[in-house]
């Protein structure tokens, strides 16, 4: 009996269906005549349909790494989700996400789904998350990919693989102060850079609340936009990374940290990622 030969497009078929890697997907077809019934049994004795099984369930455990290339000029942040602490402090899964890293630093992917497609052995990225999920039996997912490249650029990663910072710098050799910089956006999570860089929904958020405050504060009415805006300062100070007080210092900012370490000294962009929120 001829075996019919498998196309490309059953290929996808059964990928779509099932949610298994392609060279898993092929090889269930082969091993089934090409049955999709029998290919998707084949896959569920194999775990590879576990992707499937588990995709509403919640994955806020993980691991969340950063590194930079040889130069210093690119930065990557990659975390990889999972359902319980106890997976993602296994040593094969820390190693998976190193691995993730150092491909991004490699092929600069331009986004997760580019990650996914990468080579990785004669896999892609993406077939050996659904092996890892097949293997460990609990949704795994690529829930963060950041870039930064820049003149100079910093990674921080907080003990316990839970919390990065990264940065980049617009000189060379402020590597040390830079590092105080990406320990201070883990620790006081600022939400942009710069007054001007804020979310405008966030600052209409700010103002609405404030007016509120000083409405039940018994404030006229025909004063309240402008002491809402007022309080705008203090929101500034606590919530963007250059006016935030330096945390070993509090009588400077960051911006006068920048300016006294190394005259025309800037940060170019800053990322954070938390598991778990």
């Amino acid at each position: 009996m001829t075996t019919a030969p498998i196309s490309a497009s059953d290929v996808n078929k059964l990928r779509q269906m099932t949610g298994a890697g392609m060279m898993d997907c092929k090889k269930a077809l082969t091993e089934s005549n090409g049955d999709f019934e029998a290919a998707i049994d084949y896959l569920r004795k194999k775990g590879q349909k576990v992707a499937v099984n588990r995709a509403d369930k919640e994955a806020k455990e993980g691991v969340v790494l950063a590194k930079t290339n040889a130069d210093k000029t690119s930065v990557v942040l990659v975390a990889l989700s999972c359902e319980t602490d106890f997976v993602a402090k296994t040593a094969d899964f820390i190693a998976f996400t190193d691995t993730l890293v150092n491909i991004a630093i490699a092929e600069k992917p331009a986004n997760i789904d580019a990650l996914k497609q990468a080579s990785l052995g004669n896999l892609t990225v993406s077939d050996k998350l659904f092996e890892l999920i097949g293997k460990i039996g609990e949704k795994i997912e690529i829930i963060a990919y950041e870039v930064i490249n820049a003149p100079s650029v910093v990674a921080y990663i907080h003990p316990g693989n839970k919390l990065v910072s990264t940065l980049g710098l617009s000189l060379t050799g402020a590597e040390a102060v830079g590092k105080d910089i990406a320990m201070q956006i883990a620790a006081m999570n600022p939400v942009a850079l710069d007054k001007d860089d804020v979310d405008p929904k966030m600052l209409e958020r700010e103002i609405e609340i404030g007016k509120e405050q000083a409405r039940a504060e018994g404030k006229p009415e025909d004063m309240l936009e402008k002491i809402a805006l007022g309080k705008l300062n203090k929101f500034y100070k606590e919530n963007t990374l250059l006016n935030q007080s330096f945390i070993k210092d509090e009588k400077i900012t960051i911006a006068q940290l920048l300016e006294q370490t190394q005259k025309g000294l800037k940060v170019t962009a800053f990322k954070r990622f938390r598991i778990g929120g």
